[in-house]
């Protein structure tokens, strides 16, 4: 019990140094609240010229768009991860054999170091963004349920970490895992939904996003908050799209841990 304590005094007191030392940098943050209400401006019109006098496209409305594009850009402030960036810095310099003479292990401390940041990245830019949406857009961004797209933003923050942290696992092998996370980012951009729903993507494309991990980044939660979810000619309600996302976020961890494993074996350095 004593060791369960420790343990999480550290990594809360992790993520509190995370929060004070990305403190110093808030103008990073600042930055976003232009550049996610120009990306909202630009889809607004985009999609209000695409619409022109059709009152939905693909069973979606223009409002019920404007909405979802207000929550991908929101979701993504919350859920934003650097853990492969990070991890990958740490094998490539060597400084990862530190980690081994810790009380934690550094999944654990990279997943804090992750909460510390996206506390500051909510005050700095989900907050200001959320505001500007409604009283500058007038965009109605009040979730259909509010317990359960708190719970599916929660499975996505955790789904984009253990995604991100897999990917920077193959430092180990690859010691520079650049080149996957800048194919996974621009795949992800396409079949997370942050670019275009993918209501609008061929029958059969859509089926397979079921089995990859990018719509429960993006889509997913953004169809939970407003209240229509439907891939594949399926349509779910909240519960059920909230619940075939957990099961994907446990099975992303166990791969996550069986990667994780591998990686252990292979990490060789000096004294480890």
């Amino acid at each position: 019990m004593n060791s369960l304590k420790q343990k999480w005094l550290i990594c809360r007191t992790v993520a509190d140094v995370t929060y004070k030392e990305w403190s110093a940098y808030r103008s990073h943050s600042m930055v976003s609240i232009i550049v996610g209400p120009v990306y909202f401006m630009v889809q607004y019109f985009i999609w209000t010229a695409v619409y022109g006098d059709h009152s939905s496209l693909g069973g979606i409305e223009l409002p019920q768009m404007i909405r979802y594009f207000g929550a991908t850009a929101l979701i993504g402030y919350l859920t934003m991860d650097f853990a492969d960036w990070n991890l990958s810095m740490l094998v490539r310099t060597g400084k990862f054999l530190t980690f081994h003479l810790r009380p934690i292990h550094h999944r654990s401390f990279a997943l804090f170091q992750k909460i510390g940041h996206r506390s500051l990245g909510f005050l700095f830019e989900f907050l200001p963004c959320l505001l500007i949406f409604i009283f500058i857009f007038g965009v109605d961004m009040r979730p259909a349920s509010f317990p359960w797209t708190i719970l599916s933003v929660l499975l996505a923050f955790l789904m984009n970490f253990y995604v991100n942290y897999t990917i920077g696992l193959t430092s180990f092998w690859l010691v520079q895992s650049g080149g996957i996370r800048n194919a996974f980012m621009l795949v992800s951009g396409i079949f997370s939904g942050a670019l275009i729903p993918l209501d609008f993507f061929p029958h059969w494309l859509q089926m397979i996003q079921f089995f990859l991990p990018f719509q429960y980044l993006a889509y997913l939660p953004a169809m939970v908050f407003t209240g229509h979810y439907s891939l594949g000619g399926l349509e779910l309600s909240s519960e059920q799209a909230v619940g075939i996302q957990a099961v994907a976020m446990l099975v992303t961890l166990g791969f996550n841990e069986f990667v994780r494993r591998l990686a252990m074996k292979q990490f060789t350095a000096v004294g480890a």
